[in-house]
């Protein structure tokens, strides 16, 4: 009877997992499998020729072309620029929203998080006008005071417009796993640190940070992941100009496969981003964990 019920609780568990597993398999191993074997092959689709195996050699152009090292270059510096202040600016809004009272916090909750809800192509257009150099609503404002500046045409402004941009646009969902994780962290421990004279700034320090460090460490790798795989931003507002200064590596690929139809390249640049983005994961993973292990 034990080992009866035993293997029903077993087979129940594997009964809810299939759905997960089936839509996995479909959606993401199989196409991941497909774009691995495909980028071994020359297959160009407005070409007669049919699809010729030529191992690593999309990998090797890949290595040796100029606009695929531009490309990944614009990638890191919006890596870099995006990623800390978003995670910056979310850690202080979860820790400004936790000070609140419920009612109001729900408000502020749902209005941080508004902005993620809407399409990237809705905003995009919205913020293309938004940094408009002749018409748009920034330097309308900023010409009441003789100011103009070259938001998107300019190339050493027009990534950092798009980091801006992306900040409105995504801060919202750190924002809340950070507040979610200040609930979970007791009362009484910044209590007792207040009874024995420690100030806000020390029980941040020492208290906050430390106990939030698992979330921290999910929002960090979620975020550089998102920031890698930019798209939309740059698509929608600059095209990937001035001067291929905004074409992200993303950009490149979705160029290479779907307007010049080169499909083993662009999967062979897809598989080489997917590499730096688990590298750069592994190491945030592992000088977080090293950091944790030194302070105990």
């Amino acid at each position: 009877m034990g080992e009866s019920t035993h293997f029903h609780r077993r087979a129940s568990g594997y009964l809810f997992l299939l759905p997960y597993v089936v839509l996995f398999v479909l959606f993401l191993a199989l196409p991941l499998a497909y774009g691995l074997g495909l980028s071994l092959f020359r297959w160009e689709l407005v070409s007669p020729a049919p699809a010729r195996f030529i191992g690593a050699g999309n990998y090797r152009e890949a290595l040796g072309d100029p606009y695929f090292w531009k490309a990944l270059w614009a990638t890191f510096r919006f890596v870099l620029l995006q990623v800390p202040i978003t995670i910056v600016f979310a850690l202080f809004t979860a820790v400004a929203l936790d000070a609140v009272s419920a009612r109001r916090q729900a408000f502020y909750r749902a209005a941080c998080f508004l902005p993620g809800m809407i399409s990237i192509s809705v905003a995009g257009i919205v913020w293309r006008w938004f940094f408009n150099n002749e018409f748009g609503l920034f330097n309308a404002w900023l010409g009441a005071v003789g100011v103009k500046v070259p938001w998107i045409s300019d190339p050493r402004l027009a990534m950092k417009s798009l980091a801006m941009m992306t900040l409105w646009w995504s801060f919202g969902g750190p924002t809340v796993i950070f507040l979610a994780g200040l609930k979970e962290i007791p009362r009484q421990l910044h209590d007792a640190a207040a009874i024995d004279g420690a100030g806000p700034v020390q029980r941040f320090r020492y208290i906050t940070l430390p106990l939030l460090r698992p979330v921290f460490l999910f929002v960090v790798v979620m975020s550089t992941i998102g920031g890698f795989q930019m798209f939309g931003q740059a698509f929608m507002i600059t095209r990937g100009g001035p001067e291929f200064s905004t074409r992200v590596l993303v950009q490149y690929i979705y160029e290479t496969a779907f307007t010049h139809y080169r499909m083993g390249y662009g999967a062979a640049m897809s598989w080489m981003l997917f590499v730096v983005i688990a590298v750069f994961s592994l190491v945030q993973f592992r000088l977080i964990r090293e950091r944790r292990r030194h302070e105990i």
